[in-house]
């Protein structure tokens, strides 16, 4: 059949797939009929017209129904099955001498803990602080040893332990990046920390009700605490032993293997945050349900973590695991005609990063700049008061609120609003000018200013969510700064008033409000992992190294160092805040390709209007 009565004879059909694409709510049994039919023919079309547009423009077709269809059905269902049942029992089994390892390092430490409480009963002041042995002391003479885990109500409780242990657990985890010491070193302090913890408890006689309170939830959390080392030392080892690959690309590879490990536990950790909140607390259950629980938690750990891995290995992994191939090469393009998953935007949003390093960073330290002259010119009282800096675990996090909200400085909200406003902003010109060049051809000098000023709204709305400094408050920023950065690139990108951007970011979230949530909820996760470096010895080193070297009284020291270290939060909130602003703008792509699909009808618009020269098409 020649091809023009091929296309003649199914041109009414195609055209009737294409009107039922458009539709915002589509009748899935009509369109997999229709799916089915355009298979047919593009494999028809591969075969007798292989190198004309007519296959080109079924190909297309096809893989926009097949994302619709079949793809997502598969994400949702089938492929998160396969990643609990086949890849992450391969991955533990892969990486099964990194979990000994971390097995290992805890444990002994563990040991040391008790062993230090045992030969010097004052160490767990050392290890736990002061107030809080004197605090356990008086809940043991009133009569309730485990009153600590009474104190709070239970949901609020839940939520903090659970984030405070997704925030350890990421921690420990990222801090393998330093060849896998970071983690072995997280390791160790906690495995202190529960040694003379526990043993404190045996030295008061309490052996028995500790244990059976501590390990309620203590075995899910722990557990995930070791799992997540095992993640950490899987991502060290690329670094430290690269093997025959350059030390980038078994790096890239080992931290693909560490993150599926590390999302594999993000339940468990949720788990045993919400047993340690609702359960914990009911110390008067009798003892032997509280051992069959802890023992039920710890026949899931081993059985899943242990035995099936060794039992999948004996009987043979069907797929070698996905993802952790070698990554594509620096010259690789960023595509914005297609839709992508978050985990493909993430990647996304790195290959630019790379592209503009150098700007986002000069653009970092020019706003810890500007926030230090700031709070040095305004701040009412002593500087060295106005900003804490905690030296201990999860210090830094815990003060973060202070660089939004802070009564030494009346006018930071202000001075927050510039500052991050040209943090979003920048990045997202860089964005623009790279994907799109002609969009911002001829314009006059004074459109990015008029895109700057409009930008201030949605970053004020998103200054105002981080200076709330409440348990809330990442709540806050999960679910509506998302929404707000979506909303400064499309008013950037599609140049249009702040009220039609409202509207427009709302029509394209409709129904895919998933995919802006999905894609920051692993940014924060990684933001948060990014700026606990902050509370790491090495930043402390680096302070001390500093005060080493500056000859001046006490006072002026203590100014110095409390804008070394503003200055070094601001840095590293900065390159945060560029990377959620990136994110954004490239999900946006996505979400025009599935809202209107423009990549799609412009390819169907050049269905025969190509020059071509005997059936080829011409170049040029």
């Amino acid at each position: 059949m020649r091809e023009t009565n091929f296309i003649k004879q199914n041109k009414e059909k195609w055209k009737a797939f294409e009107r039922l694409l458009e539709h915002d709510e589509k009748d899935p049994d009509k369109l997999n009929d229709l799916f089915v039919q355009i298979t047919d023919d593009l494999s028809y079309s591969r075969t007798y017209y292989p190198n004309r547009s007519v296959r080109v423009y079924l190909n297309n077709l096809a893989q926009q129904v097949f994302y619709s269809i079949y793809k997502s059905k598969r994400l949702r269902g089938g492929r998160l099955l396969y990643f609990w049942t086949d890849e992450l029992p391969q991955l533990v089994y892969e990486s099964r001498k990194a979990f000994r390892l971390s097995f290992t390092i805890f444990i002994l430490s563990m040991l040391i803990g008790m062993l230090s409480s045992y030969m010097n009963p004052e160490f767990p002041r050392v290890i736990l602080g002061d107030n809080y042995v004197d605090m356990t002391i008086e809940n043991i003479n009133s009569g309730d040893p485990m009153a600590v885990y009474k104190e709070k109500g239970e949901f609020g409780m839940s939520l903090g332990i659970t984030a405070n242990n997704l925030f350890v657990a990421f921690l420990t985890f990222g801090l393998g990046i330093f060849f896998g010491i970071g983690s072995a070193g997280v390791l160790i302090s906690n495995g202190i920390m529960v040694g003379a913890f526990q043993y404190f408890f045996i030295e008061k006689g309490l052996f028995t009700e500790s244990f059976l309170t501590i390990w309620t939830h203590g075995t899910l959390e722990i557990s995930a605490i070791i799992i997540a080392g095992a993640a950490g030392l899987t991502m060290g080892r690329g670094l430290a032993f690269p093997g025959t690959l350059t030390r980038l690309q078994a790096f890239q590879i080992s931290a693909r293997r560490g993150m599926k490990i590390m999302f594999g536990i993000a339940p468990i950790i949720i788990l045993a945050g919400i047993i340690e909140g609702y359960l914990t607390r009911y110390t008067e259950t009798p003892d032997i349900i509280r051992l069959l629980f802890i023992l039920i938690c710890l026949a899931f750990i081993l059985g899943y973590f242990v035995y099936y891995p060794v039992r999948k290995a004996r009987q043979g992994f069907n797929d070698p695991i996905k993802d952790t191939e070698l990554p594509p090469d620096n010259a690789q393009e960023i595509r914005i005609d297609r839709i992508k998953t978050a985990g493909e935007v993430f990647s996304d949003i790195f290959l630019f990063y790379k592209k503009i390093l150098n700007q986002v960073i000069l653009l970092s330290i020019a706003a810890g700049a500007i926030f230090c002259v700031f709070a040095f010119l305004t701040a009412q009282g002593e500087l060295s008061e106005a900003f804490m800096h905690p030296n201990q675990m999860f210090g830094a996090v815990t003060v973060m609120d202070q660089y939004f909200t802070n009564e030494s400085l009346p006018l930071l909200l202000f001075c927050n609003i510039f500052i991050y406003s040209l943090v979003a902003f920048v990045p997202l010109m860089y964005l623009v000018q790279y994907l799109d060049p002609e969009k911002l051809e001829n314009k006059a000098w004074y459109f990015n200013l008029i895109q700057y000023a409009k930008m201030t709204i949605p970053i004020g709305l998103i200054m105002l969510i981080m200076s709330t400094g409440d348990w809330y408050t990442i709540l806050l920023f999960t679910f509506v700064a998302p929404i707000l950065f979506l909303w400064i690139f499309i008013n950037y990108y599609e140049n249009i008033n702040i009220i039609q951007g409202l509207g427009r970011t709302f029509s394209l979230l409709s129904g895919n409000i998933s995919h802006l949530l999905g894609l920051f909820v692993i940014l924060i996760l990684v933001g948060l992992l990014f700026y606990g470096i902050l509370d790491t010895f090495l930043l402390w080193f680096f302070i001390d190294m500093i005060g080493w070297n500056i000859a001046a009284d006490q006072s002026t020291m203590d100014v110095v160092f409390a804008l070394l270290l503003s200055f070094t939060s601001i840095f590293f909130l900065s390159l945060i805040f560029t990377i959620m602003s990136l994110g954004a703008g490239l999900l946006y792509f996505s979400l025009l390709e599935i809202e209107d699909a423009p990549s799609l009808k412009a390819r169907i618009k050049q269905i025969g209007q190509r020059r071509r020269i005997q059936g080829i098409e011409a170049e040029g």
